[in-house]
């Protein structure tokens, strides 16, 4: 009998999600280098042809966090409103993000969000795999502003932005700080970039 394909789909999520998340459990408890890719599959009881069928590198084993908002900013901009400016829009998704404590924006206190942003920081090799996502991001994003070198500053200038309030919400975490006691002060960052980031387009279109 021939399962569905929804069925097919689901027990491979399921597959995937055991084996990232065993991948990670032993990351966290050994470190990043300590952990051979056998060891990973042993513990999601599967193949290393199987996990690798799923995971093309040892490295995305633990980025595929990161990859499940890769273009994110892109859709943003594509998504928004007719008279919503992409700047805009790109801030009211940020802010949004703040408030529901997502993790992609650094503002969020659980041990395992905490534990699992210090071994993506504190291991070069992730660290720097994880760079190519954000190149990717600023590629897409400024397709989605248009052509131009103008539409590529831009998107690299937004790119940079998130990632510099995220990296500054996450350092205040580990510092030891509660997400709810940061909460204001990463809204008043996000603010103050983003208008100026605003401030600035407009100043450069005003120039041109």
């Amino acid at each position: 009998m021939i399962e569905p394909a929804g069925l097919r789909a689901r027990k491979k999520l399921r597959t995937r999600d055991t084996i990232a998340d065993a991948a990670i459990a032993l990351f966290l408890q050994y470190g990043f280098d300590g952990v051979p890719v056998s060891d990973i599959a042993a513990a999601a009881e599967v193949s290393k042809p199987t996990l690798f069928r799923y995971f093309a590198t040892k490295e995305d084993l633990v980025l595929h966090r990161f990859a499940d908002h890769n273009g994110e900013a892109a859709r943003v901009v594509r998504d928004r409103e007719p008279d919503v400016a992409p700047t805009a829009a790109l801030h009211q998704h940020f802010q949004a993000g703040l408030d529901r404590f997502d993790p992609v924006t650094g503002l969020n206190d659980h041990p395992d969000v905490v534990a699992f942003h210090r071994l993506v920081f504190g291991t070069p090799s992730l660290a720097g795999r994880l760079m190519q996502y954000t190149l990717d991001d600023e590629t897409a994003l400024a397709a989605a502003l248009g052509d131009g070198i103008g539409a590529r500053l831009q998107a690299a200038q937004v790119i940079a932005l998130q990632r510099v309030l995220a990296r500054a919400n996450w350092q205040k975490i580990s510092d030891g700080r509660s997400a709810q006691d940061v909460h204001p002060e990463a809204l008043a960052d996000a603010n103050l970039a983003f208008t100026a980031l605003r401030a600035a387009s407009s100043a450069a279109n005003f120039r041109g």
